[in-house]
């Protein structure tokens, strides 16, 4: 089984590089679409519990629902390909981006925000120089969590024609070929571990001060 999957590998690595690159744009165009729902969303549920509750619980609520049947609720109104893909994909991220967020947010120190009210700072002023730098480490975290996830998620893009590597995938499953299945896995493994890795190390350069 091993040597046939690398007989297909290098037969049809063009191919292969062809729907990773449909995979991972699928993946980051969720994520980033995710990234700006979750902390705008989080950051005013962090405001009071009333908000974190009515914000929260809808998003957690869609997570538990598996993505295929995400997938599927949304071919009837547009379709199938990238878009309904993207968006679910996008509902499956913003959970651990939104949740982070607001505990980010909420877990700032109450002495930090009366310092910089002391110093003349402004409300905005507070947000981006006290606050959003003080949040950053949990919003990161919960942007790794996401693009994880995503990554591993968006091989069911495939059951809808939106590409990616899930296409090896369903059709070692269709012809019952074990390399195939093999070729497909492992290259999502790849994708989402390399991802994992690279985020990790982009979060250790800009946050210099908490490896110092």
């Amino acid at each position: 089984m091993l040597q046939n999957a690398l007989i297909y590998t290098q037969e049809n690595y063009k191919t292969i590089l062809m729907q990773a690159k449909q995979h991972l744009t699928i993946s980051f165009l969720a994520v980033i679409i995710a990234l700006l729902i979750g902390v705008v969303f989080g950051y005013i549920g962090s405001k009071t519990d009333k908000n974190e509750k009515y914000l929260s619980t809808p998003f957690q609520v869609l997570r538990v629902i598996p993505s295929l049947a995400l997938l599927a609720l949304f071919i009837p109104f547009i379709g199938t390909g990238e878009l309904p893909a993207i968006i679910a994909l996008t509902i499956l991220a913003i959970p651990p981006i939104l949740l982070n967020t607001i505990v980010g947010f909420k877990q700032v120190p109450f002495f930090m925000l009366e310092t910089a009210q002391a110093m003349g700072m402004t409300k905005r002023q507070t947000l981006w120089k006290v606050r959003v730098p003080l949040a950053i480490p949990l919003i990161l975290s919960g942007l790794r969590t996401a693009i994880v996830e995503v990554i591993s998620s968006a091989t069911l893009a495939a059951k809808i024609g939106a590409g990616g590597l899930g296409e090896i995938i369903f059709t070692g499953i269709g012809l019952n070929r074990s390399d195939l299945l093999l070729v497909g896995g492992i290259s999502v493994a790849i994708l989402s571990l390399g991802s994992g890795t690279l985020f990790d190390l982009f979060t250790k350069r800009i946050l210099k001060y908490k490896y110092l």
